[in-house]
């Protein structure tokens, strides 16, 4: 009899404020190789943004909002799914990218820190309940993930909450064309530990860390050499990211799965970080490709990008929850199914998980 981590409820936060590509047509762009605009028409370079990644609209909190608010109302959705006292939870994980960012001071405040925030938004008690962030870019989630698992294997912890928020939009510089891409969310999930002897939840995971092209995304002054701006911003050196991607998520995802004595045939749903679909799906016929599997089933990789943009640690627990409640058209999540969650971004880093749904 071992100990395994499954996932016991789930709960995410969308929020509503819905903003178009056609918002970002009277901005200025800059080109970050020479920080001078862009000699474009706007419209060029936001259907030329839509071809590459096929985002349309992507949502941003309230004003009053900030990431350890959004991580409490998913987590209180979670909490609920689950059908749990929150009184009883082991622990409490936290994964996001720049903590709370006041809309009136957008400076990264850490302190105290997104956990412990959202513990308290909770109106949690149990002291005995601790509570940690990761920060671990994109892959922030599923890295928590691994943490949680971890913890439950160690016997000693039975029940935990790991969380994913971002308020990305709050770090993206606006004259940078990426800025077009984040969106803010969040997306969580109660873990708890069962006794079985075969194996059920959380079967593998694999990950890897290339600090070498920690350069790739990282944090920077505005594009705009006028501006009196001070604050810093989220930056990406978008074609490295892509060739990175694609060269490296697949043997992470191949290696997740041979760790679980699996193959991909056993696998009915990759849930990846949405990044961008186009990079995404190339992701995904690489991995397939590594199994000289030649046909892609159509329905194996559910897409949100398209309507709710890269929302960074959000993405993917915000994914798995939309398709447990059967919110995601065309995508079910079934008892016995094994499925991938997988990201890649800053550090740079990617990360898998194979799960197997109780």
């Amino acid at each position: 009899m071992k100990i395994y981590t499954t996932i016991t409820g789930s709960g995410s936060y969308i929020p509503p404020v819905m903003i178009t590509n056609d918002h970002f047509l009277n901005y200025t762009f800059f080109d970050p190789a020479t920080r001078a605009p862009f000699d474009k028409d706007n419209t060029e370079i936001i259907d030329k943004f839509k071809e590459i990644t096929n985002i349309e609209e992507r949502r941003w909190c309230n004003p009053e909002d900030q990431t350890s608010d959004l991580g409490a109302y998913a987590a209180r959705n979670a909490i609920e799914s689950a059908g749990i006292d929150p009184e009883t939870l082991d622990f409490i994980i936290a994964a996001h990218n720049f903590g709370d960012l006041p809309e009136n001071n957008r400076r990264s405040s850490i302190v105290p820190y997104v956990a412990s925030r959202v513990k308290q938004k909770l109106g949690l008690k149990n002291p005995h309940m601790f509570a940690h962030d990761v920060i671990a870019g994109c892959p922030g989630w599923v890295q928590a993930l691994i943490v949680a698992d971890m913890y439950i294997k160690s016997g000693q912890y039975q029940r935990g909450l790991v969380i994913g928020s971002d308020v990305n939009s709050r770090a993206a510089d606006p004259f940078d064309r990426d800025a077009m891409i984040f969106a803010d969310g969040a997306g969580a999930v109660v873990v708890e530990a069962v006794h079985s002897e075969e194996p059920v939840g959380i079967l593998s995971h694999a990950m890897q860390t290339d600090a070498l092209e920690a350069d790739y995304l990282f944090m920077d002054t505005t594009l705009n050499p006028e501006s009196e701006n001070k604050d810093i911003y989220i930056r990406m050196q978008g074609h490295k990211v892509y060739v990175y991607a694609l060269t490296n998520v697949p043997k992470v995802v191949k290696k997740s799965l041979q760790l679980a004595g699996l193959t991909l045939t056993d696998v009915k749903k990759v849930l990846i970080h949405q990044a961008n679909e186009k990079m995404d799906q190339a992701i995904l016929e690489r991995v397939f490709r590594l199994y000289k599997i030649k046909d892609i089933p159509e329905t194996v990789m559910p897409m949100t990008i398209n309507k709710l943009g890269n929302s960074s640690s959000a993405t993917i627990p915000t994914l798995y929850d939309l398709i447990v409640r059967n919110k995601l058209e065309g995508h079910t999540i079934n008892s016995g199914d094994v499925i991938i969650f997988t990201s890649v971004g800053a550090g740079m880093m990617i990360n898998s998980v194979v799960y197997q749904v109780p």
